[in-house]
């Protein structure tokens, strides 16, 4: 019950039925803030309890001051939880362990039971092995089972063992399109009340429903397990920058051209630890379709979140996707009650502010290595030109000629283009050449996109038209299409669609992530080996989110995001070195040349695919029964009793180390002695980087591991996959092959220095540090700026401190890993400002100690003295921002704190 200090309790009566509201207008300065601190003021007002939550926390939100740096901590208590797979199956796992902990330490294993809604749906599993034929979607799926029944029947005990979790099964779509399509509320109701519904999730793409109206954004899965159990989120009052919409974007955009350019724009600005708000007159020309795919982007360009307020587009998504009438008028009654509708007229208070004008947005690609690296489409073959550069060897520059490209940006400039034409002959006699710059994946896939029915649609309607004038993919090329849930195929099979993309090889493969987070599947294996054979830069280009190095596929190296439409385009011209905005995608029938603008599909057409082929019904038959599964879900035998019974030859679901030892009270915080560097890498290391999600590779410490556990390599799966097996996830710690350690120079992939050995020799990570921690020695890892960008992999912080790591010392942090390591009790320290790890004449070589951080036993200093036996020393800041992460870390970690809290009660 809320200790209602503001007298804002009130009643909200909507059709026949009425709700308990607490009313923001209570709150003297609410009128003037933006609409996403207004969810929060609501949730601290619903949530007062006098202790964590008080009435101070609640008028210093009300009193915000939109200029200020944030130093105002308040306690948010999420609506629910939301989870995908790969990242919900740990959670779990620690759920199941924490029971057996608080047995052990004389509590009921009952109190582990999440206190909100946690759902988590099954889409991270499926790799797309099979392409291209009719059959490739039941084959991927009976590979799935085979390959994940542990993990599914793990995963069908916890339905069954915990109360409030709810687990949708594989084969029914992505997490986040699931969630804007099914599962979302925007004004949640439980036990009477009503207030707008808010989630942290698993996954950092949970943002894509911002785009909803709901705020909520990624968080670690040891964070998302804390909420579970009813333990706020500990946060600063954010800044939250006001990006102002006018205008309308023009013929011949997508929502991918318009999502890739405000990536650019806010990552650019600085986004970082912020709110960003989307307003103004051009909001209600934005679909709810872009919206979400704009939300979704939101970890690309580094903000918690990035909402847009509820208006009439929102109703009317609610209502195409089935959502009821009595929910339908809860949302626009509480939303217009509350303030919360979007009034075009008005412009709230904001801390820092952001225009653009749609009508500027031109087609886009992005990469090849980056989101955030936006090329104008008319620049994709110039921009390669350049850029395959530092893919290609030394030969192959010489080959090239190393001519300098002219001033022009001229996209028909190609001199100096390294090449490397290597023939392949494939499996039906097929004689064909490859070179630098090959496209080998095409996919249409990711959440961000396939929820979107404009580009789906517009991606078939030019496939139509491509096969329409004699068209075909070329043969090098790997096409799948993995869309985001069911309805995607309904409205393809409606509009008659579906012949044409299966002819150009773009075959359902399953309805999941697939490309988008690595599980692409392999090439073809002659592609496979003339790539690797001659070490071709070759690429892909996908509907996706993430193009991270390493990430899609392990022989391609160059990686581009791109709208569906423009997928089907490269499919068809085979290379990045063909410009698709000028040359010809091949020859029609009677061998005249066709261009991309003679299959570009017009908005018009688009629209009237998309009015006539997509309803109501298709979303309310999907969703029917969602939690149910099909008959090979149904079929999985489930696991009973309160605990589970953990299977010691099990290689997917092994019981974590985390609590082993733990006392009923914390030891204190200790400062950092001898310590040496397991890792010393640059910017823009990724959580791709630091716990890949993708294939194992045989000659690794993790493949060693399974095929010593008798797993054969075609069973390996991904390391995805075995996220509940720490053996093998501690072994993939820093395993990414494009990881480049500096401290171990001309490697690439999981590799550093063992310095307990003579000779300090060059070793696989996961092996010297079992070295340090035999000998008792900790370690750290030096970085630079963006350390632990992308997604929101508990497994990078989990990985690091079981290899033994104690502290990170970075340039700077992205948000969700800096507070994923703090959670696992790994110290997030940051170069004083302006320094770094070359400017300081740090080598890795040295031995390092960290003084100072005892005084966190009962505070939280600013900084901590780091000195090295080289005779470098540096104040180094302390990156604990809250007094809750300071509570965690004094605990060893959240799950720790977490469990100890729920003893004592």
């Amino acid at each position: 019950m809320s200790a209602n200090s503001f007298d804002a309790r009130s009643t909200l009566p909507v059709g026949d039925e009425s709700y308990e509201i607490f009313r923001l207008d209570k709150v003297e300065g609410s009128a003037r803030l933006p609409y996403s601190l207004k969810v929060l003021l609501e949730n601290l007002l619903r949530t007062e309890d006098g202790a964590n939550i008080t009435a101070d926390h609640i008028r210093a939100l009300g009193g915000w001051d939109s200029k200020a740096e944030p130093s105002r901590e308040i306690q948010f208590t999420p609506a629910r939880v939301i989870m995908q797979d790969f990242t919900g199956v740990p959670c779990v796992v620690d759920l199941a362990t924490m029971r057996e902990a608080v047995k052990e330490l004389g509590g009921d294993a009952e109190r582990i039971n999440p206190l909100a809604p946690a759902e988590l749906v099954i889409d991270h599993s499926v790799v797309a092995d099979k392409f291209g034929t009719r059959e490739a979607f039941s084959q991927n799926v009976d590979l799935e089972y085979g390959r994940n029944r542990e993990r599914y029947q793990f995963l069908r005990w916890g339905q069954t063992a915990f109360d409030e979790f709810k687990v949708v099964p594989p084969g029914t779509g992505i997490v986040h399109q699931v969630n804007i399509e099914h599962l979302a509320r925007t004004v949640m109701v439980r036990d009477g009340q009503a207030y707008p519904d808010t989630l942290v999730g698993t996954d950092s793409h949970t943002t894509m429903v911002n785009g909803l109206g709901v705020l909520g954004w990624g968080v670690g899965g040891i964070e998302a397990e804390a909420a579970m159990l009813g333990q706020p989120v500990s946060m600063l009052i954010p800044r939250v920058v006001g990006f102002k919409l006018r205008g309308e974007l023009p013929t011949g955009t997508t929502a991918t051209d318009l999502v890739l350019t405000i990536t650019e724009m806010l990552r650019e600005h600085g986004v970082v630890g912020k709110f960003v708000e989307f307003y103004g007159e051009g909001v209600a020309s934005v679909p709810l379709a872009n919206r979400a795919t704009i939300g979704n982007m939101s970890p690309e360009f580094g903000s918690t979140a990035a909402i847009f307020p509820i208006d009439d587009e929102t109703i009317n998504y609610l209502r195409l996707t089935g959502r009821s009438d009595q929910q339908l008028a809860l949302v626009e009654a509480y939303a217009k009650a509350q303030g919360l509708w979007h009034d075009a007229k008005h412009e709230p208070e904001y801390s820092e502010y952001l225009e653009l004008d749609l009508a500027t947005v031109v087609p886009s690609i992005a990469g090849p290595k980056r989101p955030q690296d936006r090329i104008a489409l008319s620049d994709a073959k110039h921009k390669f030109g350049k850029d395959v550069r530092n893919y290609v060897s030394d030969a192959d520059q010489d080959e090239a000629g190393k001519e300098s490209f002219p001033a022009s940006d001229s996209p028909a400039v190609s001199n100096g283009v390294p090449t490397k034409p290597v023939q392949v002959t494939g499996p039906d006699g097929t004689v064909y050449e490859i070179d630098h710059g090959a496209v080998v994946v095409a996919a249409i896939t990711s959440c961000t996109n396939t929820s979107n029915p404009s580009v789906m649609v517009g991606a078939a309607l030019l496939a139509k038209k491509a096969v329409e004038k004699g068209l075909t993919r070329k043969p090098w090329v790997k096409t799948t299409l993995a869309p985001g849930s069911q309805v995607v195929m309904d409205y393809y099979d409606r509009a008659g669609l579906t012949p044409y993309l299966d002819k150009l090889g773009f075959n359902l493969v399953g309805y999941g992530c697939t490309t988008c987070i690595g599980n692409s599947g392999p090439l073809p294996e002659e592609i496979s080996a003339a790539v690797n054979d001659n070490d071709l830069a070759v690429a892909a280009v996908l509907s996706g989110n993430r193009n991270f190095e390493g990430r899609i596929n392990p022989d391609v190296k160059m990686n581009y995001l791109a709208s569906p439409p423009l997928v089907v385009a490269y499919a068809l011209a085979g290379s990045m070195k063909v410009d698709i905005t000028t040359e010809a995608l091949g020859t029609d029938q009677a061998g005249n040349p066709v261009y991309l603008e003679d299959i570009w599909p017009s908005e018009q057409e688009v629209e009237e695919v998309v009015a006539g082929a997509i309803g109501q019904e298709m979303f309310t038959s999907s969703y029917a029964d969602v939690f149910a599964g099909d008959d090979q879900w149904k079929a999985l035998p489930i696991p009973t009793g309160n605990t589970f019974e953990w299977d010691a030859e099990s290689t997917y679901v092994r019981k974590p180390p985390y609590f082993d030892g733990m006392g009923a009270q914390p030891e204190p915080v200790g400062d950092i002695e001898g310590a040496r560097v397991l890792a010393k890498l640059g910017d823009s290391v990724t959580t791709d980087h630091i716990s890949p999600a993708g294939a194992i590779k045989a000659d690794s410490p993790a493949g060693k591991y399974l095929t010593e556990h008798g797993v054969q390599r075609r069973d390996f799966n991904s390391y995805g996959s075995r996220r509940g097996n720490h053996e093998v996830m501690i072994r993939g710690t820093f395993a990414n092959i494009r990881l480049r350690n500096q401290i171990a120079p001309g490697t690439e992939g999981g590799f550093t220095r063992d310095f307990t050995q003579e000779d300090s020799p060059v070793t696989s990570i996961y092996d010297a540090s079992q070295s340090y921690q035999a000998r008792g020695i900790p370690l750290v890892v030096l970085a630079g700026k963006e350390y632990g960008s992308g997604s929101s992999r508990d497994w990078a912080a989990k990985g690091t401190r079981l290899l033994g790591v104690r502290a990170v010392i970075a340039e700077s942090y992205e948000r969700i890993h800096r507070s994923n390591l703090i959670g696992m009790g790994v110290l997030p320290l940051q170069f004083p400002a302006g320094a770094t790890a070359q400017s300081l004449g740090l080598t890795g070589e040295e031995t390092f100690s960290v003084t100072g951080v005892t005084a966190l036993n009962d505070s939280i200093p600013e900084t901590v003295r780091v000195t090295t036996d080289s005779g470098v020393e540096f104040d180094a800041t302390l990156r604990i921002d809250t007094p809750g992460e300071a509570d965690y870390y004094r605990n060893g970690g959240i799950l720790q704190y977490v469990l100890r809290s729920l003893i004592q009660r």
